[in-house]
Parts: C-alpha cells; structure tokens; sequence
C-alpha cells in the first residue's frame, strides 16, 4: 500500500527501503497463509528485495495451469503475464497476446477443482499511457512517506489516485452483468485478502479500502457455480483478424483538454519510455540472478 518514496519505475526502484510495515506475503506467511506468484518472465515480488522468493514462492505459468487442473492452486495466487515486448498490451503492441493470455487463466481457474472456493481479480497494474478525460480524485496518503524528488520537479503526494484501469471479478459468487459504481484502487484487492484472514491494514489506503465485496453475493447460492462459456479469443480463429498496426495520434487531443481546478491540464502521457523499462527489466534479471 505505500510507495516507499519511489516515483518512477526505473531501476532505482529496485533499491527502494523496506515498506515500513512489511508486505502482504510476509503477513500470509506469519499466519501460514499458502502463497505463490505463478510468473510469465519476471515475477511480480522480484521487485521488492524484501520479499522471499524461492520454489515455494516462485512458480510459472505451466506450474499454474498444473496445479489449477489439480486443484492444488495455494490460498493466495498472483500470476503475471509476460512483461517482454509482446505480452504487455501496449501501443504499439499485439493486444490480441494479452486477450489470448487472460482467457488461458480465466479458463484454467474456471476448469478447476478450486473453482466452487474461488475469488480471480482480472486488472491491469496501470493505465498505459493512455489518456483519460476523467481526472484521478483525491485519496488518503498510505502513510507519512513523501516523494523523493528531484530538484526542480513539480510539486507532489500520494494523495490522488491513478488513472482508471479496467478490473473483473471472477467468482461462482460474482453478481452477473454488475458495473460497481465504487471509487478503488489495487489496495482493494488487499483489503479482500486482509478481511478474509483477519490480517490488518499495512497502510492508511488499505485501512480506508473498499473490499470488493459489492461485487460478490453471498447471501444466495452461487449463481456462477457452473462457469459461463466464454468466446474464444482472437488468436483462437484458424484466421485471426488482424490487429490493425498505427499510432495513436495527438494525447490528449487537444479538444478534450479542459482547464479545471489546479489547471491540470494532462491527465494522460503519450506513452511510457520504453527505454526505462527495458533498463528496469535488465536489473531484474540480475536481481534474479543473485537470489
């Protein structure tokens, strides 16, 4: 829930100080609350130090297929997909990659002993670059922690959230067809598994989060106990359609820019520097290397 200082996803955040409450994997494995981050590539936890991670706490995405089909998934499951150049949705990238990905999880955990038991949070780490008309609103500071920044940066907190990001609750206990009108960010995904074992918050934002719980119904029997048939994606089709190539033109356009209070004006960026993040992806790597 706290980002430590860090504003930016170079490598330098791979030297970031401890959360100062630990991390929700330390919490799980304090109470003996199984756990395992199913990885593409690079695993999600590689990029805080703190976290252990060794063959009971690393897997991979056979390994999840493998132990969904068994009904051996552990309590708590992260699965990352490929963070390489084809897998992470973005422009200009194949967004079909990441359609036939999510529907190979969707499916597994669908498929699975596991599933009468299941709860699978289906979102995106952030917005892409993409812009939005809708300008983030305020949150609460996770703690007392602010930014580092470097001189002459402009002003900042913690204290907004970030840019909308599409999420899907998939559970026998989903409400079906249901768009929650709640305001949330990730730490809500923390919340469900803090309120499940009892954990407590890390953070002021986790402690405030909602918990997803309007998204689920457990008042009445599952409604989803036997899973829908979902469409196949894409790449499935003997001819797929082609992913039309091409650039996304002026962000934000200029006619959806409107000035508002503290003229924040931009509320989307052109594009991530794909050159950070390849640099970011190289000291995972050596990261992972030395563990």
């Amino acid at each position: 829930g706290t980002a430590g200082g860090i504003i930016s996803t170079d490598s330098s955040a791979l030297s970031a100080p401890r959360p100062p409450n630990g991390t929700i994997f330390e919490r799980l494995d304090a109470h003996g609350i199984t756990w395992r981050d199913y990885a593409s590539d690079l695993p999600g936890i590689a990029i805080i130090p703190a976290i252990p991670r060794n063959r009971r706490t690393l897997g991979t995405i056979a390994g999840f297929m493998s132990d969904a089909a068994a009904g051996t998934l552990p309590a708590v499951s992260f699965v990352d997909p490929p963070f390489s150049a084809t897998g992470s949705e973005e422009n200009p990238q194949d967004i079909r990659v990441g359609e036939r990905f999510a529907s190979q999880i969707i499916n597994a955990v669908m498929s699975s002993p596991n599933w009468p038991s299941t709860m699978l949070v289906w979102l995106y780490d952030e917005h892409g670059g993409y812009y939005d008309h809708v300008a983030p609103p305020d949150a609460i500071p996770p703690d007392d922690i602010l930014p580092v920044l470097p001189a002459g940066h402009d002003p900042g907190a913690y204290d907004r959230y970030g840019f909308r990001v599409p999420a899907v609750i998939v559970s026998p206990y989903a409400k079906p067809g249901y768009v929650s009108p709640t305001v949330r960010d990730h730490t809500s995904v923390l919340r469900f598994i803090e309120r499940k074992w009892n954990l407590g918050a890390l953070t002021l934002r986790d402690a405030v989060a909602d918990d997803l719980s309007d998204c689920l119904d457990f008042a009445a029997p599952p409604r989803l106990l036997t899973p829908p048939v979902l469409a196949a994606p894409a790449l499935a089709a003997p001819m797929p359609p082609m992913c039309t190539p091409g650039m996304p033109g002026t962000i934000p356009p200029p006619e959806a820019i409107l000035m508002g209070r503290n003229d924040h004006r931009a509320f989307g960026a052109s594009g991530r520097d794909d050159r950070q993040y390849t640099k970011m992806g190289r000291a995972l790597r050596e990261l992972m290397r030395s563990a």
